[in-house]
C-alpha cells in the first residue's frame, strides 16, 4: 500500500493523504462545491482525487473497518463503517435536519436546481408551520446545528455562523438526504410532532 504513495508525485501523495483526512472529518466528498462568499459553483478537487486514485483509497479504508462508498446519482464519495466516527446529533438539530430537507425537496421540486438555497428566517417559518419548532431557539442551538451541517457537507455558509442574518442565503446540498433517515419526509415530521406534542404535555402537567 505505501509502495503505491511512492509512484505518485509529492504534491499528488498529498493531495491522497488531505482526501483521506478531509473524508474522516466530513464523511463525505462533493464534486461540485460552492464559493463560501458568493455561493457560485465550482468543482471540487478533492472528489477528482477520489477519482484518480478510489482503488487505493478504499483498500486503506477498509484496513480501517471503513468504506469507500461512491453515488454518482448525488456525485458525493463518503465513507461508512464500523471505523466512522459517528457524531450523534441533539434533537434541535435532528430537527433542523429535517426542515432542511424539506426545504431542499420544495426548492427541487418548485423552482428547479438552481434555487436550493435558504435562510435564517424560513427555516423558522418552516419549524413553526410543521410545529417542530415551538420556541425561540437559543443562539447556541443555532450554532451546533450550523456548523455540524456545515462540516458535513450538508450546507455552505457565506462567512462565519456568528455572522449569519435573518436573510444571509445558506446553500442546500443534495447530501440532506443522506444525513437524514431514508423514511418519507411526512412520516419523519408526524414522528418529530409526536415527541414535541409529548414534552409539552409532561411540562404542562408539571406546571
Amino acid at each position: 500500500m505505501l509502495q503505491y504513495m511512492e509512484t505518485v508525485s509529492q504534491g499528488e501523495a498529498e493531495n491522497i493523504r488531505k482526501t483521506i483526512q478531509d473524508l474522516f472529518r466530513q464523511t463525505c466528498i462533493l464534486q461540485v462545491k460552492c464559493d463560501p462568499a458568493t455561493l457560485v459553483q465550482h468543482d471540487n478537487p478533492r472528489y477528482q482525487v477520489c477519482l484518480r486514485h478510489r482503488e487505493f483509497i478504499a483498500d486503506y479504508l477498509s484496513v480501517l473497518d471503513c468504506e469507500l462508498v461512491h453515488d454518482p446519482q448525488e456525485h458525493i464519495f463518503r465513507i461508512t463503517g464500523d471505523g466512522v466516527m459517528t457524531e450523534r446529533m441533539s434533537l434541535m438539530t435532528t430537527k433542523l435536519v429535517i426542515l432542511l430537507k424539506m426545504i431542499y425537496r420544495d426548492k427541487i421540486m418548485g423552482e428547479g436546481l438552481h434555487a436550493t438555497t435558504t435562510n435564517l428566517a424560513e427555516i423558522r417559518e418552516y419549524g413553526k408551520n410543521t410545529n417542530l419548532i415551538t420556541r425561540r431557539l437559543t443562539g447556541q442551538e443555532w450554532n451546533d446545528a450550523l456548523v455540524l451541517m456545515k462540516t458535513h457537507q450538508m450546507i455552505e455558509l457565506p462567512g462565519a455562523v456568528a455572522n449569519l442574518e435573518d436573510f444571509t442565503p445558506i446553500y442546500i446540498y443534495s447530501t440532506v438526504n443522506v444525513f437524514c433517515s431514508a423514511m418519507d419526509i411526512n412520516e419523519l415530521v408526524r414522528t418529530y410532532q409526536d415527541e414535541v406534542e409529548e414534552l409539552l404535555t409532561e411540562e404542562e402537567k408539571e406546571n
